[in-house]
């Protein structure tokens, strides 16, 4: 009987009170947008075998698939609301489109691989370019440094202080930890998003 009542709260709260919002995850290649994005919305982390380059990468540094080429689009339902997922390549001839991509979202996830260092300077850069557009402003930013579950990575106090992200004003910024392959920290980025969902 709970069974019933609660499906029927369900598709009240849907039809209702339904919430979509819109996020933009963007950061350089092979940070792992995509896979976050794969697991976010349901799917398993897997390891695409029909790109041995990518394979054989996957197998040294745990990265998962192909990188994104344009951009991606998935909608992940998370109770009475909707995020409609944005996945824009990292490449840098896809870097110029973000800003289009980003304006008047609900939230910006920037995306890093926490267990590359080399790569960090021009995420760092790509991302403070970024979020200087007017277009922006004001819009939440909620870093993420993926592939925490590599033995080599930088903690969320060092990827803050990595990234400079305490210089970011006019806006809200948050940093977390996450694995996707390990869905680590994914229901705290869940929750973080869904309470932007209304503004």
């Amino acid at each position: 009987m709970a069974g019933i009542f609660r499906s029927i709260y369900d598709w009240l709260l849907r039809m209702f009170w339904a919430t979509e919002m819109d996020v933009t995850m963007i950061g350089l290649q092979n940070a792992g947008k995509s896979s976050l994005l794969r697991v976010l919305a349901g799917g398993e982390f897997t390891i695409d075998v029909s790109n041995p380059i990518a394979f054989l990468r996957s197998r040294s540094r745990g990265d998962s698939s192909i990188p994104t080429i344009g951009f991606n689009t998935k909608r992940v339902q998370k109770g009475h609301v909707t995020l409609k997922c944005w996945d824009l390549g990292g490449q840098p001839r896809f870097r110029p489109m973000w800003e289009r991509y980003c304006r008047g979202v609900n939230a910006i996830v920037y995306i890093v691989d926490a267990a590359d260092q080399g790569a960090l300077p021009v995420a760092t850069e790509e991302l403070h370019e970024l979020i200087n557009k007017p277009t922006l402003d004001g819009i939440p930013l909620l870093v993420l440094g993926n592939k925490s579950d590599l033995p080599v990575k930088l903690s969320v106090d060092e990827l803050i202080d990595a990234m400079d992200l305490k210089s970011i004003t006019h806006r809200e910024v948050s940093c977390y930890g996450i694995s996707a392959k390990e869905e680590t920290n994914l229901d705290a980025v869940l929750h973080w998003l869904i309470a932007r969902a209304s503004r």
